[in-house]
């Protein structure tokens, strides 16, 4: 189905759950791909949600479960706090185990414990063996339902234990492993198929096996896949036995997680934050980084303080003082971006953290020279004074590199304090660009004044 149509249809279901029209709201989900039904109920209040997936729950448990797994944890936990225990463990269990462990990690403690003892048996198991392992690793986002076989198998034998295979992981490669389950191989399809029936797997199997351990943090996982271009990757504990596996779908949802992440931390917002998230829980979360942004503001008032009485004397200096620390502030969230971006990447460390800091001070020199240049000139147009256009241009020159210095140095320095850069760096970059910007174009403008 086209996304476009998505927020017509939208609008058609509020309105016919609105009206009590469950059957015919029905009727729609029945023709769609749950990712599409996932779409229509984000687009939905949270009131309107909650009776849209009741409405299919009661007539497809297995549509409505795949729309849930599609519309998330965040959001479909909501939906799920406002249904019994019974209801909530027959739709995870039809969930793939790691998709219902992010579920279950959404709820509160009592409920988990609840919902647990009511899921059947195996599932259960095997949701309680993910939660076992910290968020955002390998254990955690992996299915324990993986393929493998013994390396004395044959091709033959491969073959039928495929088509036999149920309720598995999608398929993308054989794992291979010795008679105490530790992964010593990995083969593709393509070579499965290729080869005559009585070949032994450990004759055709690539040893060199790209693997992670559980604790491996998951987005070094997604490094990993995108690097190598594989649609799934083995997971191994400590003593490399094949415990899980993560195809490329998982990593897909923790690449946007990631993206996500960074994008609103270098914002200073919340990670669970949403356009529709009620307004007193965005409020309640972005007032403590609001105060943390007005100390450090008061820091640059102090610096401008220093120079009141010179500002008083020449008036002119408060026309362009602004000009100099907005554009160090947006110079130095340029780098920032690019830094922080490179470091989730893993394309930045310290190692070659020398190379990217004679880059961004080339550039942040020249773009000082240009911009310098340009915004002098205007000045000296516009007020017919040589010596503001001269300080506001060197005031740009050196505001502009310390941009670059910073904006390269703090997110490398936070990372090894084990502090993610994205969270904290745009304060100390902007605080940085702020206090230098007027401190150079103040106290240059001061001297310059006093003496011609």
């Amino acid at each position: 189905m086209p996304l476009t149509r998505t927020p017509l249809l939208a609008e058609t279901v509020r309105k016919l759950v609105a009206r009590g029209g469950y059957v015919n709201a029905y009727k729609i989900f029945n023709r769609l791909h749950p990712s599409d039904i996932a779409a229509i109920l984000g687009d939905l209040s949270e009131h309107l949600r909650r009776d849209a997936f009741k409405t299919l729950y009661r007539r497809n448990l297995t549509l409505a479960s795949e729309a849930l797994s599609e519309l998330g944890p965040e959001r479909g936990a909501v939906i799920l706090s406002e249904m019994s225990s019974q209801e909530i463990s027959a739709i995870l269990q039809e969930l793939n185990p790691d998709d219902a462990a992010d579920f279950v990690a959404d709820l509160p403690a009592e409920l988990q414990e609840e919902i647990l003892g009511a899921m059947r048996a195996k599932e259960a198991s095997e949701v309680e063996d993910l939660l076992q392992y910290p968020e955002q690793t390998a254990g955690r986002i992996m299915s324990p339902k993986v393929f493998s076989l013994e390396e004395e198998s044959t091709v033959e034998e491969a073959i039928s234990q495929l088509q036999d295979a149920g309720d598995l992981e999608m398929v993308f490669y054989i794992y291979v492993v010795d008679e105490h389950g530790n992964l010593v191989g990995v083969l593709s399809l393509r070579q499965l198929l290729l080869k005559r029936p009585e070949t032994l797997l450990k004759d055709i199997m690539e040893t060199d096996v790209i693997r992670v351990t559980t604790d491996t943090d998951q987005e070094e996982v997604s490094q990993l896949v995108a690097s190598y271009n594989i649609l799934a990757i083995p997971v191994v504990d400590a003593q490399n036995k094949l415990v899980g596996v993560i195809t490329v779908d998982d990593v897909i949802d923790v690449i946007k997680e990631e993206a996500t992440e960074d994008m609103y931390r270098l914002a200073g917002l919340d990670v669970e934050e949403r356009v529709f998230t009620p307004p007193s829980t965005s409020i309640r979360k972005r007032v403590p980084w609001l105060v943390v942004n007005l100390a450090t503001a008061f820091i640059t008032a102090l610096v401008v303080a220093q120079f009141e009485a010179t500002i008083a004397q020449y008036a002119v200096l408060a026309v362009f003082m602004p000009i100099v620390p907005l554009l160090g502030g947006n110079a130095g969230n340029q780098t920032l971006t690019v830094m922080v971006r490179g470091i989730a990447l893993g394309e930045i460390s310290w190692a070659n953290s020398r190379k990217a800091l004679v880059k961004e001070v080339i550039i942040g020199a020249t773009n000082g020279f240009v911009v310098g240049v340009l915004v002098g000139v205007v000045a000296y147009l516009w007020k017919g004074d040589p010596i503001i256009g001269v300080v506001l241009s060197l005031a740009m020159l050196g505001t502009l590199l310390v941009a670059a210095v910073t904006g390269t140095l703090v997110p490398l320095f936070l990372r090894w304090l084990k502090i993610d850069p994205a969270l904290a760096s745009s304060i100390f970059v902007t605080t940085a660009t702020d206090v230098v910007g007027f401190l150079f174009f103040l106290g240059l403008g001061a001297l310059a004044l006093a003496r011609f």
